[in-house]
């Protein structure tokens, strides 16, 4: 009798994403961890926050102002200067540019901002790749130049979807937002803008970084919606790339929030505009909770890196 052997047949590109999410969901912050660069690569992490943080301030208060000249025209902006506030309280003429049209001024926003997160979530996507790949070699699967590249060559795609998916988003976030107390029949546009902004700030960058959220019951699917789950309604934080994903996200709800207070006071100043406050409070918030998580990751890398001096003496 001849016994015929088997072949079974892996299907690799099933195999590297299960590998990959289940390395990097068992991943977490833990002593020698930081001293690798693909877990918590310093240097380059700070540089590019704090060219980031810059740019968003930038825009924020300075782009609305290259837009008066073409897009707001003197008659329209004298007349709406002398309709949108009192004679008797003039601003300072550095707000003039912001405040004279708000619906230009978030949608002007929005447009730099979308271009801003649209470079930093490359970054934080080859961040989470390299951390990925360097998991896998952690736990023996070889220098991980086949992940890497499995990883990366639908870099582009998953680019694309991530903006529909926050372009698609921004459509319930304008619902949410009227909910609120947003105007129902008026302010169209300004609602629209501040939502678009909120949907690039708070979901592009996860969307990028980790996948879409869907109810697909495959293995891939699964661990994607387990990860969204995890950060945005559990808040639990396993590695340096998820706190750089998170803490701004919830930076720009909370600023977004107290951004609006100041619309309900009677100081009639044109700044009060709707959506003008939560718009500014939005990436405020942004960009302060970003620095936040860039500093409570280098006080664990300076903790860990401490650990491990004493472990060596």
């Amino acid at each position: 009798m001849s016994t015929t052997k088997r072949k079974t047949t892996k299907h690799p590109k099933t195999s590297k994403l299960t590998s990959t999410s289940r390395t990097t969901a068992s991943l977490t912050e833990s002593a020698s961890s930081f001293g690798d660069p693909a877990f918590f690569p310093f240097g380059r992490y700070t540089g590019i926050v704090g060219v980031h943080t810059s740019l968003l301030l930038y825009i924020l208060l300075f782009l609305p102002r290259s837009t008066k000249g073409w897009l707001v025209d003197d008659e329209t902006e004298m007349r709406i200067k002398f309709t949108s506030t009192s004679r008797d309280r003039p601003q300072h003429p550095f707000l003039e540019a912001i405040t004279v049209d708000p619906a230009i001024t978030v949608a002007t926003v929005c447009v730099g901002v979308g271009v801003v997160q649209a470079w930093w979530g490359w970054f934080v996507r080859g961040w989470w790749v390299d951390f990925s790949v360097w998991g896998l070699g952690g736990a023996g699967g070889g220098d991980g130049r086949v992940e890497k590249w499995e990883l990366e060559r639908d870099k582009a795609v998953q680019l694309g979807k991530a903006w529909l998916f926050t372009m698609a988003a921004s459509i319930p976030l304008h619902v949410f937002l009227v909910m609120l107390g947003a105007p129902v029949s008026t302010h169209i546009p300004q609602t629209y803008f501040l939502a678009l902004l909120l949907s690039i700030l708070i979901l592009f960058t996860p969307a990028f970084v980790f996948g879409l959220p869907s109810l697909s019951s495959n293995t891939e699917a699964l661990l994607i919606r387990l990860t969204w789950v995890r950060l945005f309604s559990e808040f639990s934080i396993r590695t340096p790339v998820e706190r750089a994903i998170l803490y701004p996200a919830l930076g720009t709800v909370v600023g977004c929030w107290l951004g609006a207070i100041p619309i309900a006071l009677d100081w009639d100043r044109p700044w009060q505009a709707w959506p003008l406050p939560p718009l500014f409070g939005a990436v405020l918030g942004y960009i302060v909770s970003s620095i936040t998580a860039l500093t409570v990751s280098a006080i664990k890398a300076l903790a860990d890196d401490h650990i491990r001096s004493l472990k060596a003496e």
